[in-house]
């Protein structure tokens, strides 16, 4: 299990699409600007191009399943970053 935690504008969401992408789980990265991820899926995410809720995805390699914890940056949402730890620390 893998949590991508960091302050907003880190390239969280970013990193999760480039994982994806190089596991060859996605045949092309989502883009952020242009609204294309697979892990912000909410109107107002796409629309900001920001995270507010935790996105939980995942991508095989080699005989292991990895899952990604895709978390929000920004200090509004700062409670939904802490009850992913929780959900990670009890991974």
């Amino acid at each position: 299990n893998i949590g991508i935690l960091a302050h907003v504008d880190a390239g969280k969401t970013t990193l999760t699409e480039s994982l994806l992408y190089a596991s060859g789980t996605i045949s092309e990265p989502g883009s952020v600007e242009k609204g294309t991820t697979r892990t912000d899926t909410m109107f107002l995410e796409r629309q900001r191009g920001i995270t507010i809720q935790t996105a939980v995805t995942s991508f095989q390699w080699h005989s292991c399943k990895v899952n990604i914890v895709d978390t929000p940056g920004h200090m509004d949402f700062l409670a939904e970053v802490y009850r992913s730890l929780a959900v990670l620390d009890g991974a």
